[in-house]
C-alpha cells in the first residue's frame, strides 16, 4: 500500500553536509496523515531514532543533531528530506525513512496501524 525509498547517502568529510531524500508511494490520504521520521543505524549498534516530523509539520529531533539536522516534508510530493550539516564521524550509518499512519479498514470505522520502512542509505563521514 505504502512504499518508501530513500537516497542522497555519500561519502562526505567532516564538516561537510548532505541532503537525504525519501520518496512515498501508494496510499496518499495515509502519506499525508502520516508521521514520518529519520533512523539511523551505525556498525554494530543499535538503529536509532534521528528526526520526525508530523502531518503538520511539527518537527522533533535526537539531542545529538539539533541545530545540525533539519526534517522537512513535502505533501505534494509525497516527499521528506533530511538536511544534515556539519556532519561528524559519529553520523556515519545507514539511514531509515519510517512512515507510520492509520487507516481506516471498514464502514464501522475500524482502524488499522500502518508502519512502513524503506531500505536504507548509506551516509559516511570521514575524519
Amino acid at each position: 500500500q505504502v512504499q518508501l525509498v530513500e537516497s542522497g547517502g555519500d561519502l562526505v568529510q567532516a564538516g561537510g553536509s548532505l541532503r537525504l531524500s525519501c520518496a512515498a508511494s501508494g496510499d496518499t490520504y495515509c502519506i499525508s496523515n502520516s508521521y514520518l521520521s529519520w533512523y539511523r543505524q551505525a556498525p554494530g549498534k543499535e538503529r536509532e531514532w534521528v528526526a520526525g516530523i508530523s502531518d503538520g509539520s511539527s518537527t522533533n529531533y535526537k539531542d545529538s543533531v539539533k541545530g545540525r539536522f533539519t526534517i522537512s516534508r513535502d505533501n505534494a510530493k509525497k516527499m521528506m528530506y533530511l538536511q544534515m550539516n556539519s556532519l561528524e564521524p559519529e553520523d556515519t550509518a545507514v539511514y531509515y525513512c519510517k512512515l507510520a499512519c492509520s487507516v481506516i479498514v471498514n464502514i464501522e470505522g475500524a482502524e488499522r496501524h500502518l508502519e512502513v520502512w524503506g531500505q536504507g542509505t548509506l551516509v559516511s563521514v570521514s575524519s
